[in-house]
């Protein structure tokens, strides 16, 4: 009975802890000690031994226990090890594991404002870099310069949504199905992270928090509205009944979109559940639907970019206005015996169709007050059709990810004790067409180009053990064994002659990685102010199946030398919290590559080549600062600093023609192509709390991203920008029987109306018979790499929660 009501005590903190948490908006960078860092009073002062006991009642709300709170700068490193189930310390795994550099960014810091894109909140946390990808929501996320280099989606690092992995096996993500108002925090774990989290986390992991129901407690709609046809119809509702706490979001958005041909219409619903079914055992349910429909403009050249940022004017590539980006279409739908079109994006209908849905299911079964049994399940399929440019990409790709693991909460020799052991596999397989399109509009589509099968399986082991050494000092080791398998079957159309006599060229692959990373990390405490932290973690990445049959020219051809990217990292940083208005946050880093996977366009439009590059490294400092210097008054920032450059990498490029020359040079002391070295987020805002104007605030953004290299060769870069960005907003509690609260605000974006560059994909270099590289004026008319930012927009919105 005793245990039952010290537990029963540990888990109401552990409620209003996340409660106070989630309603302050201060972000969090790595100052955790523990899993989650939760401080708990309890009335003994020995330490209380590890018991089994027999099953009994729990309370709190079910699903509490897996949303473990990412505390704020200034949580006490000697949080006793009786304050955190196993549970929670699973969860916490995915949300602020313990030594890792790690920002949270709270509802409350984007609640006022429209969030259009995931882009718009990830911008809050350090070491994040955010691009245009190709459709409305595709933002491309790197994490210390990951991603950059990738055309479109999200690679090298790896993505959940309340623990339920939203990475395929191959490890793409897409952020189309993320609509930011569905979410309560999003978790930003950044450095090599293979330990923990496997395959392609390379740079970090991502982990989006929904709200949970008992904290909604009813329904809230809201609409956000603005410049470009941008609209937005979102619902939300969520409750806690009995052992049963669940929560779902659904929303309608569209737009017109600010470049020529990017109109879109996009819905997506996402549902979470937990049942304390027994006290023992728990059940979540997992479910997201996104279907996307949006049409797609063609990326330009810089020079393009500087004459038509809009695309304006492209009706028909035969009358054009000046800085038109076209492609160029068969006019039979398979070759050029019967000639070729060239078309703009409008004429020739270019856009994507995609649906992605995702269930899972995860059970939780309690051995005891300290171990943990958690199984999951993810089904993940996404559909696509994708023309985008002189081909169009067709397929389902359904895949399959169960895990099991163990975490046990105890002691080592009279140290608190968090040791965490699991198993994981996961498989997607897929045929997939890439056919022609044809000229006249619609995305007509031709004859195949191509068939890849492919099949991906991962499978291994996770280990890990947090150890406090000292009440100031924790240790913490880990170690993941991974092996991957990539089968594929490349078939190629060749057609001939005027009828389009058909032959084939077939590639094969199969191919097996087995790949480990370690990791080690300290956190000490000094005080109630220093916190310092060390780490040394590796991560590793494969390429995917798709990669092995593109070559350097964009066609098919057999590119199945490629091997696993792999990279040792070292982050050194402190957290100093001298009282509650000021947090600052300081890392260095410095990792190594090998064999880094670098993605390039071609030009063949739409299409990417990738290869390894033997060595690199990546360098850089991240800072985070949140001070409220005044009543009302707050200022916050996150700053990221980026050096990256190959060390050994020697670039063969071919001459013009049949049988052209090939041609070597030496990239090492290169900069790395796509890396911004300086972003820059700050605000400064004030808030009233009292008085007639209670509620009511404002705060002005500047956003600063550097110029950085779009080629090997490093001769031609993207122009940097600064962009200013105000807002208005008010929030009052209602005094009714049937509404809680409205919230209603009000801003402008780029307020000075700079035109600006908001994603440059990688460009190849060219060579001239004579083995002379291209200069920089001749890679400034190379298209397929700029989409342009949106001008001066206007955005309002109001939300109205009810009871």
């Amino acid at each position: 009975m005793l245990r039952c009501h010290a537990r029963r005590g540990v888990s109401a903190v552990a409620v209003q802890a996340a409660l106070l948490a989630s309603s302050s908006g201060v972000f969090a960078q790595s100052t955790n000690s523990e899993l989650p860092a939760v401080t708990v009073e309890a009335p003994q002062t020995a330490r209380a031994k590890p018991v089994t006991r027999p099953s009994r009642p729990r309370s709190g709300s079910a699903g509490s226990a897996a949303r473990p709170v990412t505390p704020s700068a200034g949580v006490s490193a000697s949080t006793p090890n009786r304050g955190v189930t196993a549970s929670a310390a699973r969860a916490g795994l995915n949300q602020a594991p313990t030594g890792q550099t790690e920002t949270t960014i709270y509802r409350s810091q984007f609640d006022d404002r429209p969030a259009v894109t995931v882009a718009d909140v990830l911008r809050e946390s350090p070491g994040i870099s955010v691009k245009q990808g190709n459709g409305p929501r595709d933002i491309g996320i790197s994490i210390r310069g990951s991603n950059a280099r990738n055309g479109f989606g999200i690679r090298n690092l790896v993505i959940f949504d309340d623990g339920f992995p939203v990475t395929q096996p191959d490890g793409l993500s897409r952020s189309d199905l993320i609509d930011p108002r569905a979410y309560s925090a999003i978790d930003v774990i950044r450095g090599p992270s293979s330990a923990l989290y496997g395959n392609y986390a390379t740079g970090g992991a991502l982990n989006f928090r929904t709200r949970p129901g008992g904290s909604i407690d009813g329904a809230e709609y809201g609409v956000d509205g603005g410049s470009f046809g941008y609209l937005n119809n979102y619902f939300t509702y969520g409750k806690k009944v009995g052992n049963f706490e669940g929560s779902v979001f659904a929303s309608d958005a569209r737009g017109d979109g600010f470049i020529g041909n990017s109109w879109y219409n996009t819905q997506t619903v996402n549902f979470l559940g937990t049942l304390q079914a027994t006290p023992d055992d728990r059940f979540t349910v997992k479910f997201i639907n996104n279907n996307l429909d949006t049409r797609l403009p063609i990326r330009s050249s810089l020079n393009q970019f500087y004459q038509n940022p809009f695309q304006q004017g492209c009706a028909t590539g035969a009358t054009a206005a000046p800085g038109c980006a076209t492609v160029l279409l068969n006019n039979n739908g398979f070759n050029t015996v019967a000639g070729t079109d060239r078309e703009t994006a409008l004429q020739a209908g270019l856009g994507r169709n995609d649906r992605r849905t995702i269930v899972g299911g995860r059970w939780e079964h309690d051995f005891d007050n300290t171990t943990t049994w958690r199984n999951q399940f993810v089904f993940d399929d996404r559909n696509i059709s994708q023309p985008t440019g002189g081909t169009s990409a067709i397929g389902d790709f359904p895949s399959y990810n169960y895990m099991s693991d163990i975490t046990k909460r105890g002691e080592i020799f009279g140290m608190d004790s968090t040791t965490y052991f699991g198993g994981f596999y996961n498989t997607l397989t897929a045929s997939s067409d890439t056919r022609f399109v044809m000229p006249g509009g619609n995305a007509t589509l031709g004859r195949l180009q191509s068939n890849t099968f492919s099949d991906t399986s991962n499978y291994g082991v996770r280990a890990r053990e947090e150890l406090k050494l000292t009440p100031q000092l924790t240790a913490v080791a880990g170690i993941g064994w991974e092996t991957t398998i990539l089968k594929g079957l490349n078939t190629a159309y060749i057609y001939t002659g005027a009828a389009g006599i058909t032959t084939t060229n077939l590639t094969a692959t199969d191919r097996q990685f087995q790949n480990t990373a370690p990791e080690l990390a300290l956190v000490y405490k000094l005080n109630s102010e220093w916190q310092f932290r060390g780490r040394v973690a590796t991560g590793y990445g494969t390429p995917q199946v798709t990669n092995l049959f593109i070559v350097s020219d964009g066609t098919a051809g057999n590119n199945t030398q490629l091997q696993t990217q792999k990279n040792l990292g070292y982050d050194l940083g402190f957290d100093w919290t001298p009282n509650t208005a000021l947090k600052f946050s300081a890392t260095g880093f410095y990792e190594f590559f090998r064999n880094e996977l670098v993605s390039q366009a071609t030009q063949v439009a739409g299409v990417s080549f990738m290869f390894n590059a033997p060595r690199s490294e990546h360098r850089g400092v991240e800072l985070a600062a949140d001070w409220k210097f005044l009543p009302g008054w707050r200022f916050t920032a996150a700053y990221t600093y980026l050096d990256q450059f190959y060390t050994e990498y020697t670039e063969n490029l071919r001459s013009p023609g049949v049988g052209g020359t090939v041609f070597s040079f030496n990239r090492a002391g290169n900069k790395i192509p796509g890396i911004s070295p300086n972003e820059l987020t700050a605000r400064l805002g004030y808030d009233e709390f009292s008085g007639a104007l209670a509620g009511l605030g404002a705060f002005v953004e500047v956003q600063w991203k550097d110029s950085f290299w779009m080629d090997n060769a490093n001769l031609l870069k993207a122009p940097g920008y600064e962009l200013v960005n105000l807002n208005v907003h008010y929030k009052t509690d209602l005094q009714s029987d049937h509404f809680k609260s409205l919230n209603v605000y009000f801003e402008v974006r780029n307020v000075f109306d700079r035109t600006y560059v908001a994603s440059a994909n990688n460009i190849a270099n060219t060579v001239q018979g004579t083995g002379i590289q291209d200069g920089a004026i001749a890679l400034a008319n190379t298209t397929n790499s700029i989409y342009a930012g949106s001008p001066r927009a206007f955005f309002a919105g109001m939300k109205l929660a009810f009871k």
